[in-house]
């Protein structure tokens, strides 16, 4: 993707588009005749619209997801009015309040609605960072949507995974980026379950799940 914010469309012009981000900032989207704009399509019915948390979109502005069930269609500037929802890729200049966008994408207003809730719940059902402290079982994050440290507990009842293997709270480490699901308790985030990012072992390279498996080895030469 590339960066780029997500925020909801406050003013339409030739050559730009005013957006308000759920952090509350106003940025200038600045489009040009090279800028691809397209409207993203509804998921098909069944889809997982939860996937990818936020990563939909990062919901804060930053990024987010552009996937659908079908391909986006390509839209004029015009098309985009006062109230959508689009996402503007393109290099962001945060003390000007500004992206230049190579691409915009007005998110469908059903994943809209759903990457806003995500948004209102970061914090309180989930987070998403990189490790900066553990102290017991304590642990501070630096939160990707936000920017801004977050600390959860973990108990008895808190599942650790990285990738598709289980661990415990010992293997997580500072640095380590997590997905951490769980809700607030007594005034503190209890983590209900935590996902460690890790890359796959040195000098394992990665599969698709439907390859085909490796050729067995040639048998030894006769001797």
């Amino acid at each position: 993707m590339g960066r780029g914010l997500t925020g909801t469309v406050t003013e339409v012009a030739a050559d730009h588009y005013t957006i308000k981000t759920d952090s509350g900032d106003i940025y200038t989207v600045h489009f040009s005749a090279n800028t691809r704009i397209m409207k993203q399509q509804p998921r098909p019915q069944g889809a997982d619209a939860a996937r990818g948390s936020g990563q939909g979109g990062q919901g804060s502005g930053q990024g987010g997801g552009w996937g659908g069930g079908n391909p986006p269609a390509q839209l004029k500037p015009a098309d985009i009015k006062v109230g959508d929802t689009i996402a503007a890729m393109g290099e962001v200049d945060a003390a000007a309040k500004s992206v230049g966008a190579t691409a915009v994408m007005a998110i469908d207003p059903e994943r809209a609605r759903q990457m806003h809730e995500m948004q209102a719940n970061y914090g309180k059902t989930w987070l998403l960072g990189k490790v900066t402290a553990i102290d017991g079982v304590k642990v501070t994050v630096m939160g990707a949507i936000d920017n801004t440290p977050h600390t959860f507990v973990a108990d008895e009842n808190t599942s650790f995974r990285k990738r598709r293997d289980p661990i415990t709270l010992a293997d997580i480490q500072v640095g380590d980026s997590i997905r951490v699901d769980g809700a607030i308790k007594d005034g503190a985030f209890l983590a209900s379950a935590v996902s460690a990012m890790g890359a796959p072992p040195a000098g394992t390279p990665p599969r698709p799940r439907n390859a085909a498996p490796p050729p067995p080895l040639p048998p030894p030469p006769p001797q």
